[in-house]
C-alpha cells in the first residue's frame, strides 16, 4: 500500500476504515483479474486514488461532512457513470455524472460494481465504442 494512502486510512472511524479497505480490495481484485498491469496506488486530491494507464482513474472517500454515505468517484469528463446509469439504473445511486454513493450500512452490489471498475480501468482502450463496449 501507498505511504500517503495508507496514512488516509489512518484517518478515517473504524469502521468506515473497515468499508473502505473493502472498497480498495474490490478494486485491486478486479484489476487483478483484468490483467490491468501497473495499477498505480496514490493521492489525489486527498483520496485514494487508483489509475489504469489504459483506463480512468478511480478514486473513493468518506466525508465528515455526510458521515453515513462514502462514495466511489469516476472522472466527470467521461461517459463512465452516464453509461453506469443506463445499464445499472437503479442498482446504484449517482452523484451526478461523478460518483455512485453508498450508504454506510449498505450491502456492496459486487458483481455490477466490479463491472464498473472494470469498465473505468479499460476507459481510454473503450470510451469510443457504444456503451463502452460493455
Amino acid at each position: 500500500m501507498d505511504i500517503m494512502v495508507k496514512q488516509k486510512f489512518e484517518t478515517y472511524p473504524t469502521h468506515i476504515n473497515i468499508l473502505l479497505h473493502q472498497l480498495r480490495n474490490l478494486i485491486l481484485t478486479v484489476a487483478e483479474q483484468e490483467g490491468i498491469a501497473n495499477l498505480e496506488e496514490t493521492l489525489k486530491w486527498g483520496e485514494p486514488s487508483y489509475i489504469s494507464t489504459i483506463g480512468s482513474t478511480i478514486r473513493f472517500d468518506w466525508k465528515v461532512k455526510y458521515p453515513e454515505q462514502y462514495g466511489i468517484y469516476f472522472n466527470c469528463k467521461t461517459t463512465l457513470v452516464e453509461t453506469f446509469k443506463e445499464i445499472y439504473g437503479d442498482t446504484f445511486n449517482y452523484e451526478g455524472n461523478r460518483a455512485i454513493i453508498f450508504k454506510v450500512e449498505q450491502k456492496l452490489p459486487i458483481k455490477e460494481l466490479s463491472h464498473c471498475i472494470s469498465i473505468s480501468f479499460r476507459y481510454k482502450k473503450n470510451r469510443k465504442l457504444p456503451l463502452l463496449g460493455m
